[in-house]
């Protein structure tokens, strides 16, 4: 039994891994991007190391390109807005961490997307709690180290975009999906949180498309059409 649990944690240190050096890459673009849109290098750094959540860190340095320093305080509430998530991520994130109140306040920062998403793909607590640790701290050294030298070298690299490194991130993430969509509950979750997510990007504020389609994915869940043991069972 140790020795199947102690090779389904490799596994699941492996993934983190893997989704490290993905989202890590991207943060050559955000280093690039921040010193384009008119902050410096020790400013990109900070954002980096302070923030650590990609999607705020971009609203952010996107609302200040489009409006210069005047525009700090939308920029600001755009990056909190998109922030929000990991505030549920958190609850959903405190079995797997464990009771501890220091094991709680230390994953504070490694609580983003991609730690959340390779926990849950994992089956066992340990492997969670191995899948979820891995990836923070990967990510954190990788995208603060890939942050510094977007920032140093942007002006050679020229248009980010241009390198793919945008997708690296999102197609880590539909590779830890596509295994979990078996059944119609899961596809119909994914396709609705996707189609509203969609639409309502190009009308609204950066981060509330993110937490539409969280409230779509929490309310199809309701909805659960597979029979529990109680009904097969034909009981009342």
């Amino acid at each position: 039994m140790r020795s199947l649990e102690r090779t389904v944690s490799r596994a699941a240190a492996r993934q983190g891994i893997a989704v490290a050096l993905a989202t890590s890459a991207y943060g050559i673009s955000f280093g690039a991007l921040s010193v384009a849109s008119g902050l410096d290098v020790w400013q990109t750094c900070v954002l980096s190391l302070l923030m650590f959540t990609g999607g705020s860190q971009f609203a952010f340095v996107g609302v200040i390109a489009a409006g210069g320093v005047a525009a700090a305080p939308a920029a600001i509430a755009s990056a909190g807005l998109l922030g929000v998530r990991n505030a549920a991520y958190a609850m959903r994130m405190s079995p797997v961490v464990g009771p501890s109140r220091w094991r709680r306040a230390l994953a504070t920062p490694f609580t983003i997307d991609e730690s959340v998403a390779v926990s849950l793909a994992q089956s066992e607590p340990y492997p969670r709690r191995v899948g979820f640790w891995v990836t923070g701290v990967a990510i954190w050294i990788g995208w603060n180290l890939t942050t510094l030298a977007g920032a140093l070298v942007g002006d050679v690299l020229g248009d980010p975009r241009a390198w793919g490194l945008d997708a690296a991130a999102a197609a880590a993430f539909l590779a830890l999906l596509w295994p979990r969509l078996r059944g119609r509950q899961p596809i119909a979750v994914a396709l609705g949180a996707a189609v509203v997510a969609a639409l309502l990007t190009p009308w609204v504020l950066p981060g509330i498309p993110v937490i539409a389609a969280a409230g779509v994915a929490v309310a199809l869940g309701w909805f659960d059409p597979r029979p529990t043991a109680r009904d097969e069972k034909g009981m009342p």
